[in-house]
């Protein structure tokens, strides 16, 4: 290793230089932040709902049946999704057939795989999300929402006014680190699902390492890229922290 040739900034002038560099950090960014906005939002929501369920019983069954399929893998993710949208007898091609329409592909569909990707992700890890945020609502003070029913405060009323800001220091906290792994778009997941049709749309960061890194052993070129996302995060959890600490007095550190 001491003996090896220093090689400065070649790899990362490699990948910025890079014909797909553009279209790769296109790419990521957009199926990071389109995960971040659906699934933060659906994981407090499911928390909610459970939370404000009046049954403990119908609470447990749906929370279960919610973080199921975090244990499932995206081979089987992958499964899942064919049978429900195969263009041959995919369910829900057999129901657009069933009222007269044409059978769409799409898993190959440039304009439909994105949302795929992100729903999917959103579905698979909602409810295992979702225990964080239940976890802060059990820490509310209960003689908050008392008090509120004292005063005749609607349900929807409660969760808007002591529900979201009292767990709004986790939302932060969530979001934040988030942000540090915003590059990282799912490699698993688009591995699975991705194929050469949609490559456009499909390819990102994660995966061209895994074509350059590991199938052309430019191991040097994949661990730049590891070290570029990774400054990238840090970057923004700290210019995040630090406009939230200005707005609000919720912050990571």
């Amino acid at each position: 290793m001491l003996g090896s040739r220093w090689t400065g900034l070649t790899h990362f002038k490699t990948f910025f230089r890079s014909f797909y560099f553009f279209e790769l950090l296109r790419n990521t960014l957009f199926y990071s932040f389109g995960k971040l906005l659906v699934s933060v939002p659906s994981a407090i929501l499911l928390a909610v709902i459970i939370y404000e369920c009046a049954r403990p019983r119908l609470a447990r069954v749906v929370q279960t049946l919610a973080y199921l399929p975090h244990f499932l893998s995206w081979v089987i993710m992958y499964g899942i999704l064919l049978a429900l949208l195969a263009p041959g007898d995919g369910i829900v091609n057999d129901i657009i057939k069933l009222f007269g329409g044409e059978a769409r592909a799409f898993m190959t569909d440039t304009k439909t795989f994105p949302w795929i990707v992100i729903f999917s992700d959103a579905w698979k890890e909602m409810g295992w999300s979702a225990i964080i945020f239940i976890a802060a609502l059990i820490g509310i003070d209960p003689s908050l929402f008392e008090a509120a029913v004292v005063e005749g405060v609607s349900a929807p009323q409660r969760v808007w006014y002591i529900t979201l800001p009292s767990i709004r220091p986790v939302i932060v906290m969530v979001v934040l680190l988030r942000l540090g792994t915003i590059l990282d778009a799912g490699f698993n997941q688009m591995f699975m699902l991705y194929s050469i049709p949609v490559y456009s749309v499909a390819d990102i960061i994660d995966t061209w390492v895994y074509r350059q890194g590991l199938l052309e052993f430019q191991f040097g070129l994949a661990t730049a890229v590891g070290i570029f996302k990774g400054v990238i995060g840090l970057a923004l959890i700290l210019v995040s922290n630090w406009m939230v600490k200005r707005v609000s007095d919720s912050s990571l550190f």
